[in-house]
């Protein structure tokens, strides 16, 4: 009979141990009496090993901190459910479900309790990955929203003061007022980008990129930004790792990493930048939203303060950060984690308090290894013969581009909406480019101007003004006409009116 209940206690076992839950039983003094084998994983020990310890024991201090008040009720006689995260030796953040279950003696009073608990780690990830998209989707409406508005102002700003310093030349007014004027209305009009860049709404220009090049290039800018006692090291392990990216972006990201880093490591410490070949199986890739395949690895670490669980799953929250107010914008991880995701790549994150933070970019491998110098023109004052219709409905936006166009040298013709820039067309023989915006009422935007003016005259140069990401991607898809994005230098305009001349010459 003895072997009877012997085979019987080993077929349970074998039975508890097979199904996918963590099983487990503790008595009233808080003892375990039982655990079954994926319990006793969960928390890095063996069913017999945590057999006769106690629940502080088997599930350590930081778990034990959390669950405490619901053992306690659960020892009460209520049954008791809960969620909560533990962090492994490796920086890996798990997330459990648990049900707490008394068990009643003959006489009514709870001897102990039954634990039935089940890994929702993925799910977790993939609602906080749906969270994260949300977000996204949310801040890029209203960015992009703003965007058109925001950068048709800083065109007419930037023009202004452009035209007024050419207006006073050498008049100490200009390094003073106008120079700093200018500059605070770039940035602005880079804050717009980058914002575009997190929700994934700015247009970038990826291309093969030498990712070692970039890496050792930025280490020395970044060895200025440091503290004495902070010290730098970048280790590569391929002789060549070509990604597809943005390298403007990229760089930008490094640089906003590596300040980060700075500010983790008060006292002192190492930065460090590897960069690997990194391969990702149908299961590494699933858990970044990736395809499988090879993917550039840029991993830069710190051995500074870390972060906890909370921060951590909410670190590139938009405008979230843990900087004292006025010192830190909370924008940029939600950039960089925006930026590669635009770029096809994937963002990992580990991070321990008072062991270090490792962000680790994975970019797409460049499927054919080029090098390219992108060229740069050298423009020249425009032939003044060439007639150029500006279509624009924004009329302070309109007399800003007429002037920098006529201080280029061109004859100027204007329209305020896309029908009357297409009965200008069909009349006026003499007009040689079409500079027209592309978001504008009437039922005829720049699109669809852009779209006649092949039609009837497919030789005709057209450029797109967009201050717009949304309107511009379209644009995008015609390779013949430019698209040029507000706000715009005279030069940047100089530069591609030439460039629209030069391919409309070809055509």
């Amino acid at each position: 009979m003895a072997g009877d209940v012997s085979q019987g206690e080993r077929r349970l076992r074998q039975i508890t141990d097979t199904i996918p839950a963590h099983i487990a039983y503790f008595d009233g003094d808080w003892v375990f009496r039982y655990g079954n084998r994926r319990y006793a994983e969960w928390f890095g020990t063996t069913s017999d090993a945590m057999t006769g310890r106690t629940v502080a024991e088997v599930i350590g201090p930081e778990v034990f901190a959390k669950v405490e008040a619901s053992v306690g009720r659960a020892l009460a006689g209520e049954e008791v459910t809960y969620e909560y995260s533990m962090t492994r030796s490796c920086g890996e953040v798990l997330y459990a479900r648990s049900t707490l279950l008394p068990d009643f003696g003959v006489d009514g009073r709870v001897v102990g309790c039954y634990v039935h608990a089940v890994d929702i780690t993925e799910q977790r990830r993939t609602y906080e990955a749906l969270a994260q998209a949300q977000k996204m989707e949310a801040i890029g409406q209203l960015t992009g929203g703003l965007a058109h508005d925001f950068n048709n102002m800083l065109t007419v700003v930037m023009g202004s003061l452009n035209g007024l310093a050419d207006a006073l030349g050498e008049h100490p007014a200009v390094p003073t007022y106008v120079e700093p004027a200018i500059a605070a209305a770039t940035a602005g009009a880079a804050l717009i980008k980058r914002l575009l860049a997190f929700s994934r709404q700015q247009p970038i220009d990826p291309r093969p990129v030498e990712i070692n090049e970039v890496v050792h290039g930025m280490s020395r800018l970044i060895r200025r930004s440091l503290p004495s006692n902070i010290t730098i090291s970048t280790i590569t392990h391929e002789a060549e790792l070509e990604a597809l990216t943005d390298p403007c972006q990229l760089e930008s990201a490094l640089l906003n990493l590596a300040l980060n880093a700075r500010d983790a490591m008060p006292q002192g410490g190492e930065l460090r930048i590897d960069c690997t070949l990194q391969p990702l199986d149908a299961d590494a890739a699933a858990s970044l939203e990736l395809a499988p395949g090879n993917y550039v690895q840029i991993a830069v670490s710190d051995n500074g303060t870390g972060m906890d669980g909370e921060t951590l799953a909410r670190v590139f929250e938009p405008f979230f950060t843990t900087k004292e107010f006025g010192i830190g914008s909370g924008l940029g991880m939600a950039m960089v984690y925006g930026f590669i995701r635009q770029s096809g790549g994937g963002v990992r994150i580990r991070s321990r308090q008072a062991v270090g933070t490792t962000v680790a970019l994975l970019l797409p491998q460049a499927s054919v290894p080029t090098r390219c110098t992108p060229s740069r023109s050298n423009p020249d004052v425009a032939d003044e013969s060439r007639l150029v219709l500006l279509v624009e409905d924004d009329d302070k936006v309109r007399e800003v581009v007429r002037k920098q166009l006529s201080a280029l040298g061109y004859v100027v013709l204007e329209a305020e909406s896309g029908h009357e820039a297409a009965d200008m067309i069909e009349n006026i023989p003499a007009i040689q480019l079409v500079l027209s915006d592309i978001v504008m009422p009437g039922g005829m935007d720049g699109r669809a101007l852009a779209r006649f003016v092949r039609r009837f005259r497919p030789a005709l140069p057209v450029v797109l003004m967009s201050g717009y990401a949304h309107a511009s991607r379209p644009a995008l898809e015609q390779p013949a006409f430019q698209v040029l994005d507000k706000p715009f230098s005279q030069q940047a305009l100089a530069d591609m009116l030439l460039r629209a001349f030069a391919d409309g010459a070809r055509t």
